[in-house]
């Protein structure tokens, strides 16, 4: 937008000398190639010249010689360091000798550019009122800390508008732009204008100053004899002087000034008019960050705010803003659900009542008027204070019973002074949902408070805790509608750690939790198909997905998984379960989701990323468990996403994990489902999709699947197979295709 395009003759006259050193020296071409980008290089434009000068001046090239912006910034880049003293007087003198090399003679406007560190070995006064006689307007760049008052002499009047400094090389940019607007450029671009503000040079001078009076020996007119006397000590020292001026620059409105994001969005301005906004978490309904959750679900929710002083004032005022920005993003006029707003320390008060605000502008005032009181942290008295007094039912009619499920979400940042779990367990009988929100300091307690970790929320550091408000919303909604498997069609193979580093007693707390997994899911051939691996250096399978159709009997059979007791290798247990368990053959269901869920303790996991991408590259998740202190990243890869992992502190936690990773599980089998990940057909036949399902392209073989070698004389042939469709065996021991039951969720 900023460029300067009028007939011009532009000369940069580049201070090459000693005294500006090397790497200044290259500051100094790049900003002549930035005020380049302020001007319209044309050959009836403006035209550009430069003449380096140290003990004599030099030509680098003339105004004529290119006639092209990228061709005078790659010339000027060329351009190499001649070192020398700084005769600028010499310069100048050489300009009103020669004129503007390659210039229109005078047929146009000339302006110079002198970029200097105004050191000049010579008087300078002379020759520049010379110059700027002939009509010529000169600008004064400073570069490193020049002497400011050199460079005022050679720029032209008034000095503020022709005085530059090229560290800012954008400012500087602006500030030639802004000046020659004003004279020989074109008007500014509609809606800019040229505004001034003070602003101040900077520069270094020597000085000297005294350091102190010591003794020193001197001399006396006795012969062979000395006096002591006190000598002043000087020193000189580099002091950072700064000169008060004016700048002016140009300032164009940006689609950004009118601040277009609402609800502490960030806008990013691109070009003149058009802008888009980074949202905060839980906002984004718009262009302009509107809040995109809601709360759909009917409750009465309650927070329960720690302000004591293990929280801090610090802590107290974040979670007062943690509120206003869940509230801003899922409180609506027509939000269904009620909430309230009690603190606590020694005691408990509830300063906003269940209900007493339905709109979002007057509960922040109330948030507002909210004061942090410090004191104890008596987490458990707190519980029982809002399960006694914390709901108050006031139906709307008297034969109306208010009957919404009732959610208390517990902040806090210290751990309790007083017992949590009787108190926890007091509240959650009388009927409340219990969220804890906290940071990772105080997990086992919120576990303890929740009674489930899924129903813990942990931040890892104060930011985290805004990036919680999708998750927090979802919490308190699913305490009407409780997650399940029990109609999801689904293949899921646990891979556990059978090795010597987890042990035997650890191991059968890994069987132990694949047995009561398999609660969670209807097992039979139509829904949920469960395979078991067990795995040291080598993989074991003990059951493969098609052979159980019960829950007894895959009760029984889990029993009976071995321990091995050898080193772990967990990419040798990914491999087999890719190559051998989910597989047609050993009845895996095409177009039916497909799990593997890893039980380790860390160990082994150096070989298993390749496998487990190549698991998800086929469209099946890998689900990773970790009990024990580990490495993360190394983890990270193999499960593929922090989503797919669990970190358990230990192995007694993991029964209360349980609801979590089966929730996790569940959640995947809902998503749509690629029909040829992994590829159905067997004998390196090729799925095709096709509409409602696919068919396998089969050579050499044949049947729906390429089962059957091809006998001599038949030709092959591919058979198209609906989603659903799974083998099943009869009692013959024949294989025969159907669709899934009609419970069966389609994609």
């Amino acid at each position: 937008v900023m460029q300067c395009s009028a007939s011009l003759d532009v000369l940069f006259l580049l201070d090459g000398s000693y005294s500006i050193g090397k790497g200044s020296f290259e500051r100094s071409k790049h900003f002549a190639g930035k005020l380049c980008d302020a001007l319209d290089i044309r050959p009836d434009r403006v035209r550009v010249g430069m003449i380096q000068f140290s003990s004599a001046p030099h030509l680098e090239f003339p105004l004529d010689s290119y006639l092209t912006k990228q061709e005078v910034k790659d010339r000027i880049k060329r351009i190499v360091f001649r070192g020398g003293s700084t005769e600028t007087g010499r310069a100048l003198k050489y300009i009103l000798r020669k004129g503007f090399p390659g210039g229109r003679n005078s047929s146009v406007p000339e302006v110079l550019i002198v970029i200097s560190d105004g050191k000049s070995q010579g008087s300078t006064t002379v020759p520049a009122v010379q110059v700027k006689e002939r009509h010529v307007t000169v600008f004064a760049v400073g570069i490193k800390f020049p002497r400011w008052e050199e460079l005022q002499v050679l720029a032209s009047e008034p000095t503020d508008q022709h005085v530059f400094f090229a560290g800012d090389a954008d400012d500087a940019a602006n500030g030639l732009y802004s000046t020659l607007t004003g004279s020989v450029c074109s008007a500014t671009a509609p809606g800019c204008k040229v505004e001034s503000h003070p602003c101040e040079r900077r520069t270094l001078e020597t000085v000297k100053e005294l350091a102190g009076n010591y003794v020193c020996w001197k001399g006396s007119k006795q012969p062979n004899a000395v006096r002591a006397s006190l000598c002043p000590f000087y020193r000189w020292k580099r002091v950072l002087i700064k000169h008060p001026s004016r700048c002016f620059r140009t300032v164009c409105p940006e689609p950004c000034d009118s601040q277009p994001c609402q609800n502490g969005g960030t806008c990013v301005p691109e070009g003149l008019d058009k802008y888009h906004c980074l949202c905060p978490v839980g906002y984004g309904g718009d262009i302009h960050c509107a809040p995109k959750l809601s709360l759909e679900c009917g409750v009465d929710l309650l927070f329960l705010m720690d302000s004591s002083a293990g929280v801090t004032l610090e802590g107290f005022l974040r979670y007062k803003a943690f509120l206003k920005r869940f509230l801003q993003a899922v409180m609506g006029q027509d939000s269904p659900m009620n909430v309230g707003v009690a603190q606590y320390d020694n005691n408990v008060r509830i300063p906003i009542e269940v209900g007493q605000h339905k709109d979002a502008f007057s509960f922040m005032k109330s948030i507002d008027a909210l004061n942090f009181s410090g004191g104890g942290t008596l987490t458990g008295r707190a519980l029982r204070y809002v399960a006694q007094h914390g709901f108050r039912s006031t139906p709307v009619f008297a034969d109306m019973q208010d009957d919404l499920p009732r959610v208390v979400v517990l902040l806090t940042d210290s751990k309790s002074q007083d017992p949590v779990a009787e108190a926890a367990k007091y509240a959650r009988g009388r009927g409340l949902f219990l969220i804890g929100v906290g940071s990772s300091f105080v997990r086992a307690e919120l576990a303890e408070v929740t009674g489930n970790p899924k129903q813990t929320i942990v931040y890892s550091d104060p930011q985290n805790l805004f990036n919680r408000i999708p998750e927090l919303q979802r919490r308190i909604c699913s305490v009407d509608s409780p997650e399940g498997c029990q109609a999801q069609s689904l293949d899921l193979a646990f891979a556990v750690d059978a090795s010597a580093g987890v042990g035997l007693e650890n191991f059968l707390r890994l069987r132990d939790f694949v047995r009561s997994s398999h609660l969670h899911f209807s097992i039979n051939r139509d829904v949920t198909q469960i395979a078991l691996v067990v795995y040291g250096s080598q993989p074991h399978t003990v059951f493969a997905l098609d052979t159980h159709t019960s829950n007894s009997a895959l009760l029984r059979a889990i029993d009976q998984a071995p321990f091995l007791g050898d080193l772990a290798s967990a990419g040798s247990a990914l491999l087999h379960i890719y190559g051998d368990v989910m597989t047609v053959q050993k009845g895996a269901r095409p177009g039916v989701h497909k799990v593997v869920v890893v039980l380790t303790n860390g160990g082994g996991m150096e070989d298993a990323a390749a496998p487990a991408q190549q698991l998800r590259d086929n469209g099946i998740l890998v689900f990773v468990v970790v009990i024990g202190d580990t490495q993360r990243d190394m983890l990270l890869r193999v499960a593929g996403s922090p989503n797919y992992l669990v970190h358990i502190s230990s192995y007694e936690d993991l029964q209360y994990y349980q609801d979590l990773i089966i929730e996790r599980i569940c959640e995947e089998a809902k998503s749509p489902v690629n029909l040829c990940k992994p590829n159905p057909c067997m004998n390196q036949g090729v799925c095709i999709l096709g509409p409602g399902g696919y068919r396998c392209e089969c050579r050499g073989w044949e049947g729906p699947h390429c089962e059957s070698r091809v006998l001599r004389g038949d030709s092959p042939r591919s058979a198209a197979l609906p989603p659903h469709s799974h083998v099943q065996r009869s009692s013959t021991g024949l294989r025969h295709f159907s669709r899934a039951p009609r419970h069966t969720k389609r994609h």
